[in-house]
């Protein structure tokens, strides 16, 4: 069994990413303060943190012809669970930076990915393997 990331990002806005990270991606909350409100994503620890709003650009990298953002942050789902879950953001009609598809068909590595932002600017991936041993393949 893996155990639990914990991972704290910054948002300029509290309240509407309280409301995306529960409503839209349907995380339970756990405790909060007026400055930072804690997440349970797919089983892992995700902090929103209060940090005033800075113009910073959104850095890419080319990754099988995609431009992924970088910084992201996700989880690697069940493929069930992955198809579910895409479907219901589709339903959402969430603003997909890269809409869910295929990477690296055929290849070692084969997944199904998607990324999007949350309304702070952070960019999310959430991936599933069919085959979880070629997480970590060569």
């Amino acid at each position: 069994m893996v155990t639990p990331f914990h991972v704290a990002i910054p948002v300029h806005n509290l309240a509407e990413c309280r409301t995306f990270y529960r409503e839209i991606l349907g995380c339970e909350e756990g405790r909060s303060s007026n400055q930072w409100v804690d997440f349970n994503l797919f089983g892992h620890q995700v902090v929103i943190h209060y940090k005033p709003k800075t113009e910073e650009q959104l850095h890419t990298n080319a990754v099988d012809g995609k431009n992924v953002p970088v910084p992201h942050y996700g989880v690697v789902l069940p493929w069930n669970i992955f198809e579910s879950f895409s479907k219901d953001l589709k339903a959402k009609e969430v603003d997909f930076v890269i809409a869910p598809y295929i990477r690296f068909e055929g290849e070692v590595g084969e997944q199904a990915t998607m990324f999007f932002l949350d309304p702070a600017g952070n960019a999310l991936e959430f991936k599933a393997f069919k085959d979880m041993d070629q997480l970590f393949a060569k």
